[in-house]
């Protein structure tokens, strides 16, 4: 049982370290994770008596 617990957080571990130097390195791969630049506007209508 115990190296169940033990096989579980160093895949946990090897799991954020992969996540995070996808993070880094992404870009060079063709992922972008910055937000679109546009502003957005709706129209608002309250209604007010």
């Amino acid at each position: 049982m115990g190296r169940i617990f033990k096989l579980l957080i160093f895949l946990m571990i090897v799991g954020f370290i992969g996540l995070v130097g996808y993070a880094y390195v992404g870009e060079y791969f063709g992922a972008n994770f910055s937000p679109p630049q546009a502003e957005t506007r709706v129209p608002v209508i309250l209604d007010t008596e």
